[in-house]
């Protein structure tokens, strides 16, 4: 495509909203679906932005999609913080209460996503009903580059990167079992016990953390007889009363049936991590959010922690 000079008159604002969907999505299909468009729109909206600027934005693939191209790539950083000056200026002067809307997306492990942030979040979306959550709580990474959240929590802090992070709590995971499996196999007296005894553990190759490979870790002549990706899995397996498995307290609270084996010596402490892009930090509505959720966790401390089996809700 030929270069020309490009005159503010001749550029469509509203295409970089398109091209920012695609550039994250990587297909025209997926961003018409997020801009609740149809893919023509996406196609035209695209060529109308490359025709503007004279440059190819995007590499097209069949096997990778919309790939962009280096002009694409500078544009990107360009485009995101018009996004997110737009963001702030909407704020600044639309008066507070429409700073208390707007829509958030908060990507999370899949164990904390779904028994402790989940719940607590219904009770944030009940205190602010302008502000509208998505919850992803994934068995993956979430990628912040790529806008599939907004604030994610993590098990470990990001290198690098445009981001705000703190540490947000730690938790506590200990090796639980039914009292049915405890009656019915050799007893439990200390951890050399554990070679007779069956668990249910990650599947090593396929876990997205070296962090979650507690058993390889605590009890490394461990035998798995069964295995998988989601630790909600092995929850639910647990609860059948025929294997042991290490889970974090928060989670195993959630059925007074499991019990904790051997505290003392299969005890093992992680963190969770939040952060975001340092572009949306002072939203106002990503600032109510990630205050409440530290609010929130530090009150649950002895839950996060395995002293007590009760959540506890702000306020």
């Amino acid at each position: 495509m030929q270069k020309n000079i490009t005159s503010l008159g001749s550029l469509n604002w509203d295409d970089l909203k398109f091209f920012l969907e695609v550039a994250r999505t990587r297909k025209a299909s997926s961003a018409a679906k997020r801009l609740a468009v149809d893919y023509t729109t996406v196609s035209r909206r695209i060529s109308s932005l490359e025709g503007a600027l004279g440059t190819l934005l995007f590499e097209k693939s069949r096997t990778n999609g919309f790939v962009l191209t280096a002009e694409g790539q500078r544009l990107m950083g360009y485009a995101e913080s018009i996004e997110s000056t737009l963001h702030m200026a909407c704020e600044q002067v639309s008066g507070s209460g429409v700073a208390l809307s707007g829509h958030v997306r908060m990507g999370c492990t899949e164990g904390f996503g779904s028994f402790f942030i989940t719940p607590q979040l219904s009770h944030f979306v009940d205190a602010y009903p302008a502000i509208s959550v998505d919850i992803l709580p994934l068995p993956h990474f979430i990628s912040l580059s790529k806008r599939e959240a907004d604030i994610v929590i993590a098990l470990e802090r990001p290198e690098h990167g445009p981001y705000v992070c703190c540490k947000l709590c730690d938790y506590r995971l200990q090796l639980y079992a039914t009292q049915e499996y405890l009656d019915q196999h050799p007893p439990i007296r200390r951890a050399s016990d554990l070679g007779r005894h069956r668990f249910v553990s990650y599947v090593d190759d396929l876990a997205f953390s070296n962090e979650l490979l507690y058993l390889a870790n605590a009890l490394p002549n461990a035998t798995a007889n069964l295995r998988s990706t989601s630790v909600i899995a092995q929850f639910v397996a647990a609860q059948q009363g025929r294997a042991l498995a290490i889970l974090p307290c928060f989670l195993a609270a959630q059925d007074p049936k499991l019990l904790p084996v051997l505290t003392d010596e299969v005890n093992i402490t992680r963190q969770f991590w939040m952060y975001c892009r340092e572009d949306l930090r002072k939203l106002k509505r990503i600032t109510l959010l990630w205050d409440y959720i530290r609010d929130v966790t530090e009150r649950n401390q002895a839950l996060l922690m395995g002293k007590n089996r009760e959540m506890v809700f702000h306020d």
